[in-house]
């Protein structure tokens, strides 16, 4: 991963190569916790999912009208909950074994992961307070 994280608290653009197993990346300047949302692909794919806090896989594509309802509200989440929550968005057109290990057979699919294993998938749009419902139950599982 290699990715481009804006903090929300001070503005500041931080490039973001990996995280220690455990840890959420943090901005460079102010050392608050940054939106964690990213492109993830087939060959990251372990690695995304293996995180201190839950995990959302959103298996997306540019074509779909659906997926692009969900983008927005991914990204609203990840800006929200900064620290909390690790959203990977995966193209099933340019990675698709990631889908096809889940059985993905519709788009936007959400899968939920807590401590690298799948806990809950979604299908379809979802409205935002419904989704933040499901993550804080992810959150306070033991």
């Amino acid at each position: 991963m290699s990715d481009i994280l804006t903090c929300q608290k001070c503005q500041t653009k931080n490039r973001v190569t990996t995280t220690p197993d455990g840890q959420v990346p943090v901005c460079a300047r102010c050392g608050a916790p940054l939106p964690w949302l990213h492109d993830g692909t087939d060959a990251t794919f372990g690695a995304d999912t293996r995180s201190s806090v839950p995990v959302i896989v959103d298996f997306w594509a540019p074509w779909c009208g659906p997926c692009r309802i969900m983008g927005p509200i991914l990204e609203e989440i990840a800006r929200d909950m900064p620290g909390k929550v690790r959203i990977v968005k995966v193209n099933v057109d340019e990675n698709p074994r990631s889908p096809a290990q889940f059985g993905v057979q519709g788009i936007p699919t959400l899968v939920m992961f807590k401590d690298g294993e799948p806990v809950d998938q979604i299908v379809g749009v979802v409205q935002k307070p419904m989704l933040v419902e499901r993550i804080r139950h992810l959150q306070n599982l033991a």
